[in-house]
């Protein structure tokens, strides 16, 4: 029954966070107006607000005009909803699952937010940071969390630095500085270590395939924080075993 409870509940959050990801670019409201078609207007009824299932249902279109419903929305909320499950599944009810659900909930939204507007919102990078010191105070890793959040902004910031002087322009955002402190603060700072080499890791692979495909070149500006969301959430769960395993053997 918990198992079932936390992906239910994951899925609907993860509902809530696709109102996150459309409306905070936009710098709308979150709570007005309620949830509605934006091609026609017409609200959405609430048993077309089923998370994943009234998806499947309309087929991921609009009950009143038939406008398209971008699949991001059946992907948010499938992926927040076996996320949790997981979670559960690791962590039991513990605050080390409530670390992480907090984690994860901040991430996917930038993740998508960042894909699409190349924009990392302050709401979301500096509450994290905040709350992931809070937390860091009840699991007896405060000083561990500081240090995190100072190397991921120390580290980014001489990224950009380093580059604008050797590039002769920007490369990358203080968007990512923000987002990076987060995921110190979360993971520590041997586990965002790790999450730049990921991310860069992830980074290169994206960046070759869209030079392959002709969608980009080596001068073109793609978005980081996609990345270092994907590293920060694997080192979450297997930072550790990572570390002893092939950096401690």
């Amino acid at each position: 029954m918990l198992a079932l409870f936390f992906f239910l509940l994951g899925a609907a959050i993860g509902s809530f966070l696709n109102v996150v990801i459309y409306r905070f670019p936009k710098e709308e409201s979150l709570i007005r107006p309620p949830s509605h078609c934006p091609e026609c207007g017409k609200s959405v009824r609430w048993y077309d607000n089923i998370p994943i299932v009234s998806y499947i249902i309309l087929k991921g279109q609009c009950r009143d005009c038939g406008a398209s419903i971008p699949i991001r929305y059946l992907i948010v909320e499938s992926i927040t909803a076996f996320v949790y499950l997981y979670a559960y599944i690791r962590f039991g009810i513990s605050l080390e699952l409530l670390t992480f659900l907090t984690f994860v909930t901040l991430l996917i939204p930038i993740f998508f937010i960042d894909l699409k507007e190349m924009l990392i919102p302050d709401t979301l990078s500096i509450s994290g940071i905040i709350i992931g010191f809070a937390l860091a105070i009840f699991r007896g890793r405060l000083v561990i969390s500081t240090i995190g959040a100072a190397v991921g902004a120390i580290f980014i910031l001489i990224i950009i630095y380093l580059g604008k002087a050797v590039y002769k322009r920007d490369v990358m955002g203080f968007g990512d500085v923000k987002l990076s402190a987060m995921i110190g603060a979360f993971v520590g700072w041997a586990n965002f270590l790790l999450t730049i080499l990921i991310s860069s890791l992830l980074g290169s692979i994206y960046g070759i395939i869209q030079i392959k495909k002709g969608k980009s070149s080596m001068k073109s500006v793609i978005p980081y924080g996609p990345f270092l969301a994907i590293g920060g959430f694997i080192t979450f769960l297997f930072g550790q075993w990572v570390i002893v395993k092939f950096f401690l053997h």
